[in-house]
């Protein structure tokens, strides 16, 4: 029989995953941090969170709240609650840490956290990704993975509108 509680767990504050961080870093666990509205799940997101896992031992996601996805995306966003979207990506195996963040950038979650490696596909140059200094004068690095063409929650929201 599965745990199906242990999806639920791995959704926490910053402080719990600040603690099972430093825990990790005792055993020499190192850590990838990436972030996202993730409001329709699709083969683009599980391609970049599948290249983040790679990165390091630990795979730690910040999920913009419903109030930030309104703030970036418009009134008509997020299609799913903070909740859901937090949940699914949770139930994902090769996710070990989901964190909900209010603000309009991760740059407070990232600075929290001291990730090894930050990980952010899209079409960006290093200077453009919130918490880039930071993670590279910690000694990290910032990796960014291509974006998978055809996949996007906002194509995926206007097809369903055609239907």
């Amino acid at each position: 029989m599965k745990n199906v509680q242990v999806a639920a767990s791995k959704i926490m504050s910053v402080e719990k995953a600040c603690h099972i961080i430093a825990g990790a870093r005792v055993t020499g666990k190192s850590v990838a941090f990436t972030n996202g509205c993730f409001d329709i799940l699709h083969e683009g997101h599980i391609f970049s969170l599948s290249q983040a896992a790679k990165e390091a031992d630990l795979l730690v996601v910040g999920v913009n709240s419903d109030s930030s996805v309104k703030k970036l995306k418009g009134s008509n966003r997020p299609i799913n609650s903070e909740h859901s979207r937090s949940l699914l990506l949770a139930s994902l195996m090769i996710i070990d840490i989901v964190i909900i963040f209010k603000e309009d950038t991760p740059l407070e979650l990232i600075t929290a956290l001291k990730p090894d490696v930050l990980v952010k596909g899209g079409d960006y140059i290093i200077e453009q990704i919130a918490g880039s200094k930071e993670v590279i004068a910690n000694g990290g690095k910032v990796i960014i993975n291509p974006i998978v063409e055809g996949f996007s929650t906002t194509g995926i929201i206007g097809k369903i509108r055609t239907l």
